[in-house]
């Protein structure tokens, strides 16, 4: 089953990731990924989608979902770099998935974040991805 990053939620301040459930009345529902326990949020908790998140390059703007892509094209099916790595390990796999990374506005800590997204995505959720196509069609079957 594919993973739709527009309801695959990264929360400040939480460890993990979470997949949105329903609007609640001052905030959200969500799901943890890993142990699927159920939580509120407020709306002002800093509530980002992974579809909202780009990674900065000298070329523009690529989405995270096609950084995934890319990281998962280096890694094969061995897990990413854990965040304790060594920042020299992270910076060379960005080096390798993503060769024009802007080493001026994508800090080592924001790499730290993007391979525990992927490590999670990875072994809790898939690494295939929902495009605006498969929510079409999806939205069709429901009606």
């Amino acid at each position: 089953m594919k993973t739709d990053l527009a309801k695959t939620l990264s929360i400040r301040g939480q460890h993990g990731l979470f997949t949105y459930i329903a609007q609640s009345r001052g905030g959200a529902i969500v799901e943890s990924l890993e142990d699927k326990k159920r939580s509120n949020f407020a709306a002002s908790a800093g509530i980002t989608t992974l579809e909202d998140i780009s990674i900065y390059t000298e070329d523009g703007e690529v989405k995270l979902s096609e950084v995934f892509g890319k990281m998962h094209e280096v890694l094969g099916e061995a897990d990413a770099p854990t965040a304790k790595a060594a920042d020299a390990d992270l910076k060379a796999l960005f080096e390798k998935a993503l060769p024009s990374y802007d080493g001026s506005r994508f800090y080592v800590s924001h790499m730290k974040k993007v391979v525990e997204w992927y490590n999670c995505l990875k072994k809790y959720a898939s690494l295939e991805f929902m495009t605006d196509e498969d929510r079409e069609a999806e939205a069709q079957k429901e009606a």
